[in-house]
């Protein structure tokens, strides 16, 4: 009996062809793309679960409580990752429920010699020597023990080890590190230990550890600042850890340990591992994190994608129930109970599902490389299907086939023999109604799903379009990372530099817009009359800063070589600053007191506010001091077309006078964009998945349209006959299927605003959601429909009235 419902089920595949291609491809195109979009989202949600530890290890978080103190459950969105070191060996005394604490630096880019070549090593950080012992990171080389223990150690990636030594053994070698500045003098470092290199689902990444101890041995006043901020710790809890229990005794710890640097109301909060990457809206990350957000957005595509070709396959089935309504009569007439009939049809569901199945890994393995391109990961089928998960898979196959097929099956087992055979039974109302609710439904997702696209196109190219309130354009950035002897040539470097035609102007910065900056501790007199000390961001620049990158002044003056004094006594802030100490006329700050970092004087100018940081957040306040010798970057303002000759005049000049030192530059413009690659990235896998799922309803579209052109061919036939022209046979055959498309437009539109508007609230600056970006999404629906039914409906229109009466 197998056997034959197999024969059968294979012999309709044949005989039609089209429908079948229809179905297998469609459906195999639809499972690919869920699998592809499953296996973002499971990388996603993969970060840092390789730790074998990961359900203890926890981070401290720092930030400012209420005064009445931290409400239970209270956001952590003004808290920060960065914070104090003495922290982490007072949470170490104080509380027995902590195993270890692992302390490491923000991250250093230093300048690394091996064998006279010389190159700045990006991506390094000052690690605790407990580091092995709470993170799952294993050594090919050396003692996890003792690999961070001594001053001078360094731990290497296999990668860097590689790219310093080759294939020779590194352990024992020596690197020659230029002072990390603020942290660590310079010295010879000893390499301690090989790591393997760090998995891609990590939330912070590295390609070299130095010890801990290097920076305290060079620095050691700062392990016991409170109000020193430059460190991240994470702590391992034992297995009886309560975290309720833990944030309860918080208040206590911080009123005995904290001293007065941190101001009254500094206070911690903790945060699990687990979160750290997707859940996280604390600020200062050590490393990327990702977007909770997105993950729901890419997990509804893959099953939109995955609901519209089972639409396809569902509606293409009940269309044809009626062809093989004699099939059924006969086999009930002469014995086939109902049973058997579901049995059968549902059976040949699931060979079209199974073949469909087939597609769709053929799709996977040609698409992956694609999309690892599309997301920057490296996305591997086998860390998503294996032998743990075929089963798995496979009863999602049978699912889908199962619940693609039931409709069909259970429709047609169902229908009359007497009544069929007599063709009384010719149309199914209940048929034709469910195709016309799951085409609006197919299309409804499509129409969300280009307003969608449309919504995501414009708010990218208002993060690349908005005015900014700095000039960005042609700005060439050069990074000596603090070195002390470019600073020392800095005032010939840029005289030098501005005797380039090409360069318009010249000027040094601790931090350039989109860069790192620290944050200071300010006292500005209030209007009252009192000193108040708050914390903002803070831009250490040089004498041309502000001219150079065209920052309005809103009141006051800027810094001036006609003013000597503005070097040690002068303070330009900025708008959101002013209003920080409560000025809502920049001009009433200007004159008053300030102490900063050990600089006292006057607050001289207030600048109009510019997005220094991305568009994702609002403009936060900062402060412009004058440090002439504090500085890391020196930018330049380049003119005219031909930027190769300006770079080889450029590189020429620091070779003169910084020989020492590689020719690092980049352009401001493509580093400030680089705050967006994940949103542009977003953009990308959205509209690609969104396009692939309009084109695969188009697919049940066309299905559709030329199964109704062969079921009307007579009638086509007849009205030819009369004197139809093949424009009115187009519109009879077009209009049915534009009216249910006109239906989904008006289902679309709300759920699309909504959805999107939530997307959006991640930007604090926002493109409006207009209402003609859905007015153009129905009309490009329209129009999508339209092309694919037409094709079907000329066709039909212009066959020959003749043949077409002759056929049975």
């Amino acid at each position: 009996m197998l056997k034959n419902y197999f024969k059968i089920a294979w012999r309709n595949l044949q005989k039609k062809k089209v429908y079948s291609f229809i179905n297998i491809v469609g459906l195999g195109v639809g499972m690919a793309c869920c699998v592809l979009i499953f296996m973002f989202v499971q990388d996603e949600l993969s970060y840092d679960n390789y730790h074998e530890k990961g359900y203890r290890i926890y981070r401290v978080l720092h930030g400012e409580a209420a005064v009445d103190g931290v409400e239970e459950g209270s956001s952590t969105e003004d808290f920060w990752v960065w914070g104090n070191a003495p922290i982490g060996p007072a949470m170490q005394l104080d509380f027995p429920e902590i195993e270890k604490v692992v302390q490491f630096s923000g991250r250093a880019d230093i300048l690394f010699t091996v064998n006279d070549q010389t190159q700045q090593e990006e991506g390094v950080f000052f690690m605790d020597s407990t580091v092995f012992d709470v993170f799952s990171w294993e050594l090919v080389e050396g003692n996890p023990k003792t690999a961070l223990v001594a001053p001078f150690s360094v731990v290497l990636t296999e990668s860097t080890a590689r790219k310093y030594f080759g294939d020779v053994a590194a352990l024992g070698k020596t690197i020659k590190g230029s002072e990390a500045a603020g942290r660590a003098n310079a010295g010879d470092y000893t390499v301690t230990g090989v790591m393997k290199d760090l998995p891609s689902n990590s939330h912070f990444k590295f390609n070299t550890l130095l010890s801990l101890s290097t920076f305290k041995q060079s620095r050691p006043g700062i392990f016991d600042a409170w109000g020193y901020v430059d460190t991240y710790t994470y702590f391992l809890a034992n297995e009886q850890f309560d975290k309720v229990n833990f944030e309860a005794k918080v208040p206590g710890f911080i009123e005995k340990r904290a001293g007065e640097d941190n101001g009254p109301n500094y206070t911690i909060a903790i945060e699990p591992l687990k979160d750290v990457y997707l859940r996280t809206v604390a600020q200062r990350q050590p490393g990327d994190t990702g977007s909770q957000t997105n993950i729901y957005v890419f997990s509804v595509i893959g099953l939109f994608i995955l609901a519209i070709a089972m639409i396809n396959f569902m509606n293409l089935s009940t269309a044809r129930s009626m062809e093989r309504a004699k099939e059924v009569g006969i086999r009930k007439s002469i014995g086939a109970d109902r049973n058997s009939l579901i049995f059968q049809f549902l059976g040949e569901s699931l060979i079209i599902v199974i073949l469909a199945a087939i597609v769709a890994v053929i799709f996977v393995s040609v698409a992956l490389p694609m999309m690892n391109n599309l997301t920057g990961k490296v996305l591997e089928v086998n860390r998503v299907i294996n032998w743990q998960t075929i089963p798995v898979f496979f009863g999602i196959v049978v699912a889908i086939g199962l619940l693609a097929g039931s409709y069909p099956a259970f429709v047609l087992s169902s229908f009359r023999p007497v009544s069929i055979l007599k063709g009384i039974n010719k149309t199914d109302a209940r048929g034709v109604n469910l195709r016309k609710g799951l085409v609006v439904f197919q299309f409804s997702l499509s129409i969300a799903l280009i307003a969608g696209t449309i919504i995501v196109y414009s708010q990218m190219s208002h993060l690349l379009d908005k005015d900014m309130g700095f000039d960005k354009e042609q700005m060439l950035v050069i990074d000596y990372n603090y070195d002390e002897q470019v600073n020392n040539v800095s005032s010939a470097l840029e005289s030098e530099l501005e005797n380039i035609p090409t360069i318009q102007s010249v000027a040094f910065s601790r931090s350039v817009p989109g860069s790192h900056f620290p944050n200071a501790g300010t006292t500005i007199e209030s209007p009252e009359g009192e000193m108040v000390m708050m914390g903002q961001g803070i831009f250490q620049v040089g004498l041309d800063f502000i001219n150079h990158f065209d920052l309005e002044l809103v009141a006051g003056r800027s810094y001036s070589r006609d003013y000597p004094s503005d070097s040690t006594s002068a303070l330009v802030l900025n708008e959101a600053a002013a209003r920080q100490y409560g000025y809502a006329n920049p001009a009433d700050i200007v004159g008053k007191k300030f102490d900063q970092w050990g600089r006292a004087g006057e607050v001289i100018g207030v600048v109009k506010d510019f997005n220094y940081i991305s568009l994702h957040s609002k403009v936060e306040p900062l402060t412009l001091p004058f440090e002439a010798y504090a500085s890391r970057y020196v930018s330049l303002k380049v003119s005219g077309d031909d930027i190769p000759a300006t770079l080889s005049e450029v590189e020429k000049v620091w070779k003169q006078l910084a020989p020492h030192r590689p020719f690092i530059y980049s352009f401001l413009n493509e580093d400030f964009n680089k705050q967006y690659e994940s949103d542009f990235r977003f953009r990308q896998i959205f509209t690609t998945f969104s396009i692939l799922a309009i084109l695969i309803a188009c697919l049940g579209l066309l299905g559709l349209a030329t199964y109704t052109a062969e079921q009307r061919t007579k009638e086509i036939g007849i009205r030819k006959v009369l004197g139809a022209n093949i424009g009115s046979i187009v519109g009879l055959l077009s209009k049915d299927f534009i009216k249910l498309v006109l239906v989904a437009i008006v289902v679309a539109t709300p759920l699309a605003w909504f959805a999107m508007n939530k997307w959006l609230e991640g930007f604090a600056y926002q493109v409006p959601v207009h209402w003609w970006v859905f007015l153009v999404s129905g009309f490009l629906a329209v129009i999508v429909a339209l092309v694919t039914i037409s094709s079907q409906a000329i066709k039909a229109a212009m066959m020959n009235p003749v043949k077409s009466l002759k056929s049975d």
